[in-house]
Formats: structure tokens, sequence, C-alpha cells
């Protein structure tokens, strides 16, 4: 039972003895050729794909493997922030709408994180968007939890409307994201 428990019954051989008085033993060890075949193809997996050799070589299927937590991403993403509440919709009209809604704020919320991406050039990474103050590629969720604390302050007849940064993380994502802040107008009402 602990042999299979651990995954150990491929490599592990046993048999039992008797001695010269007729008590039974159990005797094993680890078969060392089964252990040296496991130990060469430790770290391998094998990736099934319907390209073929022309169209990818191993290392490129690779890649596009290593890229699928990108769209694996983005399908949380469809699920998670963008999320709406239940809504009972009784007309195959509003289902149709409010999916196309949701595809509009998913395609924007990943026109963001591209344009920050696209803006910081080669590097693809920036510090003060974790408390920490490491280097990390930016996501969508961080560019939107950073600028989701902007606030504007509303002026009066002889002062303009300014948006209040706090933090120069949310200075630097609004000039990677070419907005200009000092251009605010008047909300319209």
């Amino acid at each position: 039972m602990i042999a299979a428990k651990r995954r150990v019954v491929s490599c592990l051989r046993w048999h039992v003895e008797q001695d010269e008085s007729g008590v039974p033993s159990l005797v094993w060890h680890f078969d060392q050729e089964v252990l040296d075949a496991e130990a060469a193809v430790d770290g391998w997996c094998a990736l099934i794909t319907p390209l073929s050799a022309e169209q990818a070589d191993p290392g490129q299927v690779l890649i596009r493997y290593k890229g699928q937590g990108a769209v694996e991403r983005c399908y949380a993403d469809f699920k998670g922030p963008l999320a709406v509440a239940p809504v009972f919709v009784q007309h195959n009209r509003r289902v149709a709408a409010l999916i196309k809604v949701i595809c509009l704020a998913l395609l924007v919320f990943c026109l963001i994180e591209r344009q920050v991406r696209r803006a910081l050039g080669t590097e693809q990474t920036m510090a003060g968007l974790y408390p920490d103050n490491r280097r990390v590629r930016p996501t969508g969720r961080m560019v939107l939890y950073h600028l989701g604390e902007l606030t504007l302050r509303i002026g009066h007849a002889t002062d303009p409307p300014t948006v209040q940064i706090t933090r120069g993380v949310q200075l630097r994502l609004l000039d990677l994201l070419d907005v200009d802040v000092r251009r605010t107008r008047w909300p319209q009402t």
C-alpha cells in the first residue's frame, strides 16, 4: 500500500525468504536500471500539436505552449473583473446585447494592457505596481487597479477641474497611455 501511494511500485523489487529455522522475512531493493531510466526522462513532457514539422520545430511548439498562459489569463479576465451580477433577461436580444457589452469592455481592457506594454518598449517591465517595488510586466488588471484610485476635483468658474494623482505609478501609467491630465474638461451634466 505504501509503495503504491508513493508511486514506487515500478522500481521496487521484493520477495519473501525463509531462514534455516523457517522464519519468513521480507527482502526488498530498488531496481537501479528502472531508477536510471526514470531519471533520464525526469523533467520531460510530451506536447501534442496539430502542427506539422514544417510549420513548427519542437522549440517553437514549446514557445507556443508557454504562451498559453496569456490566453488563459484573458479567459480569466473575461470571467473575473468584467463579471456581471446575475441578470435575468427575458429576450435573446438582451442576452446578446449584454455579451456584446462585456466583450467590448474586455477589448478596451486588453487594449489598455497592450498600449502600456508597447510604450514600455523592449523591456516590457516596470516598477511600482507592487508594494515591494519589483519589476513586473503590467497587466490590464494592475493598470486599472492603480488608475481606479484617481479622483477628479471639480473646479469652479475660475478654477478648472484637475485630476488628483496621489502616487508616481499613476503618473507613469498615464504617460504610458499617452493621457494628458492637464487638459481635463468640465464633466458633462
